[in-house]
């Protein structure tokens, strides 16, 4: 009877996200680009401060919200709060960099990272290689979101529905409702998910302290008492996890997340630059709720002991399912699982626009066909990250960190490159080389933290300094175009309405 009534709850939310989606772009055929490429992956550049505050919040609630902040509490604790640091430092970033990349984008009629990279050094195919580079270090984090969604799928059915359907389910759900509904779609269901979200994590951080510990004092007594490794870095066990690590980590993510592909999507979403500088004010706001689940997590230590690995990531569902009524059990999986369509959706979104601008596009048959190259590039994306859920599982965190030390080597490409003129060409593509096989080296012989610091920070810092020896070191290129045409400034000459 649990089962039946939580899921006849999650499924009815579940119809209820795919209309709203369906309801977000209805009659939008006629905005910019016709309903095309430009409407479908970015909104027709029309979102306004709350659609966009919404959806960009969505980078900070995701599966990894409910699930890997909790799990990382339960099994190391504090080294978790690098979360909180780093949004809150990217967010003050993006007040600078995203109106930057938003006015650079609507200049020159761009829609993403590839496009800014192959306008800014003149040539299409290093936009169709940024391309594929990002894909591969993006899906690991589509993966992570099919998990999570699946985790609470299956979880809230109370084992009824096994991990690897429940896996399928998040699949087929996300796939469907981006290919249709594109980012407007997934800002107005961030609505719903952000109102949910708020309440049921407002509701958790009362309700378990007080159900489980009679109150915070004696939970917090206990906690200190009991579990005081959890409360200091490096926390708990031998995780390598100290200070240099907590402090490198939050300084490369708050770099890397300005360019991380999904975040460029909200900003060039924005009706102008005012909307993101007001959205970098207010975001950081949002982060005080990331404490929630890492606190539970830690309360969790007490309530189920004995999780281990990837079963840490329950460590926030087990205290749910065990206390409390199926129907609310369905309306908090609700809220997990949209933390996870949402973002997920985005991801897909992006993977899909940039082949089908930067590299479908390269083949003639293609290139008046951009938004459905897009749309079947979705699926062929999601079918791979679900194929990597089954055969590669990790935990939450681990495949977070992965995308970003990856993500984090374009940050010269695209940023240095687009307010520097010197930048090479050369130099960019040289740096880009040593800084990912450097990324893979120490991930796959897991050397993941080296000496204790951050290992993408190293591998960034390689990436650096080859980029600008083999600029200083090689010719100068020759580009006829002026300044106004490559570099990024605030404000575009011409600001559409």
């Amino acid at each position: 009877m649990n089962a039946t009534v939580a899921t006849s709850v999650f499924g009815v939310f579940m119809v209820a996200t795919v209309a709203l989606g369906l309801l977000a772009v209805r009659g939008r055929r006629g905005g910019e680009g016709g309903g095309g490429l430009a409407e479908w992956s970015v909104g027709g550049r029309s979102l306004g401060t709350v659609f966009i505050w919404v959806l960009m919040a969505g980078e900070g609630y995701t599966s990894f919200s409910y699930l890997g902040a909790a799990g990382w509490g339960y099994n190391y604790g504090a080294p978790v709060l690098y979360v909180v640091a780093y949004m809150s430092c990217g967010y003050a970033l993006g007040y600078v960099v995203g109106p930057l990349l938003w006015a650079y984008a609507r200049e020159h009629g761009l829609v993403g990272i590839t496009d800014m990279v192959a306008h800014r050094f003149g040539r299409p195919w290093l936009g169709a290689l940024v391309a594929v580079l990002a894909t591969v270090f993006l899906l690991p984090y589509i993966q992570l979101q099919i998990t999570g969604m699946g985790v609470v799928v299956s979880t809230i059915s109370y084992g009824a529905i096994s991990l690897n359907w429940a896996y399928f389910i998040a699949f087929a759900v996300t796939t469907g409702f981006v290919v249709v509904s594109g980012l407007r779609g997934s800002a107005w269901v961030s609505v719903l998910k952000d109102l949910l979200v708020i309440v049921t994590l407002g509701f958790l951080a009362v309700y378990v302290p007080l159900h489980y510990f009679d109150g915070y004092g004696p939970f917090l007594d206990r906690l200190v008492t009991e579990k005081r490794d959890w409360l200091t870095l490096p926390g708990h066990g031998d995780s390598g996890l100290g200070q240099a690590w907590f402090i490198t980590t939050s300084f490369l993510n708050s770099l890397t997340v300005v360019i991380f592909p999904t975040t460029v999507a909200g900003y060039l979403g924005a009706r102008n630059a005012d909307v993101l500088r007001r959205n970098a004010m207010w975001l950081p706001a949002y982060n005080v709720l990331l404490f929630v689940p890492m606190l539970l997590g830690m309360a969790a230590l007490f309530v189920v002991p004995g999780l281990a690995g990837a079963e840490s990531n329950l460590a926030l569902f087990e205290l749910v399912v065990d206390s409390l009524p199926a129907w609310s059990v369905g309306v908090i999986g609700v809220a997990a699982a949209l933390s996870s369509i949402v973002p997920m959706a985005v991801f897909m979104l992006v993977i899909g626009t940039m082949w089908g601008r930067s590299v479908l596009s390269l083949v003639p048959r293609w290139e008046r066909r951009q938004k459905g190259a897009a749309q079947l590039v979705v699926v062929v994306a999601g079918s791979l990250a679900l194929l990597l859920t089954y055969t590669a599982p990790n935990t939450l965190v681990r495949l977070s960190l992965i995308s970003y030390e990856g993500m984090a080597q374009l940050l010269p490409m695209v940023l240095l490159g687009l307010v520097w003129r010197r930048l090479t060409l050369l130099g960019a593509l040289s740096g880009l080389v040593v800084g990912v096989g450097a990324v893979c080296g120490f991930v796959f012989t897991d050397h993941d933290p080296v000496w204790g610091v951050n290992a993408g920070i190293v591998a960034l810092a390689a990436n650096l300094a080859v980029a600008l020896a083999v600029t200083y070191a090689g010719p100068r290129e020759h580009d006829p175009r002026p300044d106004e045409e490559v570099l990024a400034r605030d404000e575009p000459v011409v600001n559409a309405h």
